[in-house]
């Protein structure tokens, strides 16, 4: 097991050194650099611009500056030292967890995504805990009841939710439950109520909770449809198959023969991607979602970043985001072998 551990170890390094070229060599030839960006808000011509930052010639940016000047604006943003460089010494910076500093938010590119998570915990936790707690429990019921009426109006329910886009559900439960032309029955904006801090403690729990229905709402509904069916597949599966057939045969009693051996089995592709699911759900970020509820989380951070080429927001989330996928894919690796010892590391290096 230690050396498969150091194996998977070892090839996240390549892993992540690629994705980070990739991702470093594109944004060189991506229009509207950051130089050009201030260059054309100096000219009072707006965020827009041409050219890539790394670029020596801009197309128009230059226009109206003096050579000076622009060596001026490039050395603020780095852009003065060959690509390569930057690159490598960027690599280095990560290492000790170093992302840089945000050229618009003039802050720690660590501290601006620790200010966001927040929302994103907010919205990811929440939807983690409803769509396990209610989907597990739904599935092995459709399972038992397969066929029944029970299990074709939820089948149909969940994939009507299914088919709703989210920030369509949430646009409705805007119109119809926060003060539109309906109800005014749930907050419009916000994790929490201008007065917040001046509540009791019981006060901003309820009123925490009172923001988050309706983005939650939003959230989860999508979700039911693949965690239910794959939980009530998996059900079907280990039900029809030899060795329960032989458990009741020899009088064991139906709740112990589903929970005692069918749910250990069944569980394995469910519980293997826990992990991923636990770890991506402190760091889900919705740009709709957060955008037509207000709340600023990871989502609308990394959509402007992108807009505004704020470079170092773009890769140092990337990295420290790719670097918890990998993480979270070898902990759902290691769920096998925890929940089946029948599945040995070996087999799996093959």
């Amino acid at each position: 097991m230690a050396g498969y551990i150091l194996k998977r170890l070892l090839l996240m390094i390549p892993t992540l050194f690629g994705i980070l070229l990739i991702t470093f060599v594109v944004t060189q030839f991506v229009p509207g650099g950051p130089v050009e960006q201030l260059v054309h808000q100096l000219q009072g011509r707006g965020a827009g611009g041409e050219a890539s930052g790394s670029t020596v010639t801009l197309y128009r940016g230059d226009s109206g500056l003096d050579s000076e000047r622009l060596a001026e604006l490039k050395r603020l943003y780095g852009f003065d030292k060959p690509a390569h460089e930057r690159f490598f010494s960027m690599i280095g910076n990560y290492l000790t967890f170093d992302l840089g500093e945000s050229y618009y938010h003039h802050r720690s590119v660590m501290e601006l995504i620790v200010s966001k998570l927040p929302v994103s915990i907010s919205l990811g936790v929440w939807t983690f805990l409803i769509v396990y707690l209610t989907c597990i429990p739904l599935g092995i019921t459709k399972a038992v009841r397969d066929g029944s009426r029970f299990d074709v109006v939820t089948s149909t329910l969940i994939l009507v939710g299914y088919a709703i886009p989210g920030f369509v559900l949430g646009i409705t439960l805007l119109v119809l439950f926060g003060g539109g032309s309906f109800w005014d029955v749930f907050p419009l904006r916000g994790l929490v109520s201008d007065n917040w801090e001046q509540l009791p403690w019981y006060s901003k729990v309820l009123d925490y909770l009172w923001h988050m229905v309706l983005p939650i709402t939003a959230s989860v509904v999508g979700s039911f449809a693949v965690m239910t069916m794959l939980t009530k597949n998996s059900f079907l599966e280990e039900i029809r198959k030899q060795y329960v057939l032989t458990a009741r045969a020899k009088g064991l009693s139906e709740n112990r023969v589903l929970y005692r051996h069918v749910f250990r089995n069944a569980m394995i592709p469910l519980i293997t991607g826990f992990p991923a699911a636990f770890v991506g759900a402190f760091f889900t970020g919705s740009l709709l979602i957060e955008t037509i509820f207000s709340l600023d989380g990871l989502g609308l951070l990394s959509y402007e970043s992108i807009l505004k080429r704020d470079y170092p927001v773009v890769l140092g989330a990337l990295y420290l985001f790719t670097l918890l996928g990998l993480i979270a894919k070898l902990l759902s690796d290691l769920c096998y072998v925890l929940i089946d010892p029948r599945i040995q590391f070996e087999s799996l290096k093959k």
